[in-house]
């Protein structure tokens, strides 16, 4: 079998192909309908040149096994996989994998229509695109096919999605050997990729990320990894773009070494060379107020001492934090909810919806959440509230009592009327998890309800908030 036609129908008519979207050395991807939920899905299967291998049961199991694992992976910025199905082709079973259909456009191509890219501009793209790799490495795989053609941006603010998880294979322990005829794509792999028998671990794919930034940055291609030895012919960045600083430039540098073990070992490890970490002010002491006593106070972690100030996509959150350090409360939650519009690409609309809530970067969740945290002396926070709605019995099944409580709870109602946010408590007296509060006011100027409430809970317990 060659390709699928348009109008050919999969997976006992569940899905109906309409077009091929593109294709790589081992797999096609096609865009079809969901027809039974009516939405369109990107499906993936191998293509005629690996159909006709030898080894294509082999091929395949390895396909499948992959695409199994990939569907564990729920990350913002990695690509969803809902199900894996055979079909029949000819006299072939063909596997295929069904995945989140991204909306946009991929990096390579956004490259070729608008040129290089600031580093204001590349740098939160790289962190998205860490971020996720760094998760992928946590599960035990690596992807040794970064490059920009992988990289989806998202039309809604340019947020990064890696896609195209067909090399990705199985970490290797240090000192284990591993057998592949893979090589990659040129350029972007680095010298092990070319090697039959090689360890591969998480800096495998730290060198085509820093290959990713220096092709953002300069719109060249360096000289590929296999012919670098014996002069090591790569020119820095920086002579090709005087516009980069000297810290980007190094952090590429030190990715791109040739020999793996001279680069970070791991993705966070050459991000933080990256981006320099925050300068944090020393913890404010606050004296903790008493619980109420209609409620059982539930047991609390202790405030971060620092709180690590991370945005994917290029939030500056210096001036909450420096409103928050100021104890200016009011301020700082109007900031809050400013940024979060912000994040979610929301402030024309001025509310987050469900599907913004689902898609929110647990990155700049976590760091909103940690600033709270630490300024508030741990009173104060998304986690604090989390941590309370669940105590009180706020589930899926049980939210309208539940929400009633929480608010009783946090000072946001009183008399059973939900209070105007005009009339909230911004001072370290306001009850535990009374703020922040301007993220969930409603257009009417109160507390939105319990509903709306669970989608935002549960997307601060995926991202272990």
């Amino acid at each position: 079998m060659r390709h699928w036609p348009p109008g050919q129908q999969l997976h006992q008519g569940k899905y109906i192909i309409e077009k091929i979207l593109g294709g790589g050395g081992f797999g096609v991807t096609y865009r079809a309908q969901n027809r039974k939920e009516g939405k369109a899905v990107a499906i993936k299967t191998l293509n005629a040149n690996v159909q006709g291998k030898p080894n294509f049961r082999e091929l395949q199991t390895k396909f499948v096994n992959e695409a199994l694992s990939l569907a564990k992976c729920s990350h913002p910025h990695v690509v969803q996989v809902y199900e894996v199905f055979p079909e029949m082709a000819g006299n072939i079973e063909l596997w295929c994998m069904v995945m989140e259909l991204i909306d946009g456009i991929d990096l390579a191509s956004h490259l070729e229509d608008n040129g290089i890219m600031s580093e204001a501009k590349a740098l939160p793209i790289i962190q998205q695109v860490g971020s996720a790799l760094s998760f992928v490495h946590q599960q035990g795989f690596t992807h040794r096919d970064v490059k920009p053609l992988n990289i989806m941006l998202r039309r809604r603010g340019l947020e990064a999605v890696l896609i195209d998880f067909g090399l990705a294979r199985e970490l290797t322990a240090p000192g284990n050997l591993k057998s592949s005829s893979v090589f990659g794509t040129e350029c972007f792999a680095p010298i092990e990729q070319y090697e039959t028998r090689a360890e591969r671990g998480p800096y495998t794919d730290v060198y085509s990320l820093a290959v990713t930034l220096y092709v953002m940055l300069t719109g060249e291609l360096p000289c590929p990894s296999r012919f670098r030895r014996p002069i090591d012919p790569v020119s820095a960045p920086k002579q090709l773009n005087s516009q980069i600083s000297d810290r980007v430039n190094a952090a590429i540098v030190k990715g791109m070494e040739l020999e793996p073990q001279n680069r970070p070992q791991s993705v966070q490890e050459w991000l933080d060379l990256l981006v320099p970490k925050p300068v944090v002010l020393p913890s404010p002491k606050v004296s903790p107020q008493p619980a109420q006593k209609s409620f059982e106070t539930p047991p609390k972690p202790a405030p971060p001492d620092t709180a690590r100030v991370i945005s994917v996509v290029g939030i500056n959150y210096i001036k909450l934090q420096n409103l928050l350090a100021a104890k200016k409360w009011q301020e700082a939650d109007e900031e809050t909810r400013r940024v979060m519009l912000k994040v979610a690409g929301r402030e024309q609309e001025g509310w987050l919806d469900p599907e913004s809530i689902e898609k929110f970067p647990c990155e700049d969740l976590r760091t909103i959440d940690q600033l709270w945290l630490k300024y508030s002396d741990g009173r104060f926070g998304f986690s604090v509230q989390k941590r309370i709605y669940s105590s009180l019995g706020g589930t899926r099944e049980y939210p309208e009592k539940a929400w009633e409580n929480f608010c009783a709870r946090v000072g946001w109602r009183k008399n059973n009327q939900c209070l105007y946010y005009t009339d909230l408590t911004f001072s370290e007296k306001a009850p535990e998890a009374h703020l922040p509060a301007a993220w969930c006011r409603s257009k009417a100027g109160e507390v939105r309800g319990s509903g709306w409430m669970w989608w935002f809970f549960s997307r601060v317990e995926t991202c272990k908030v």
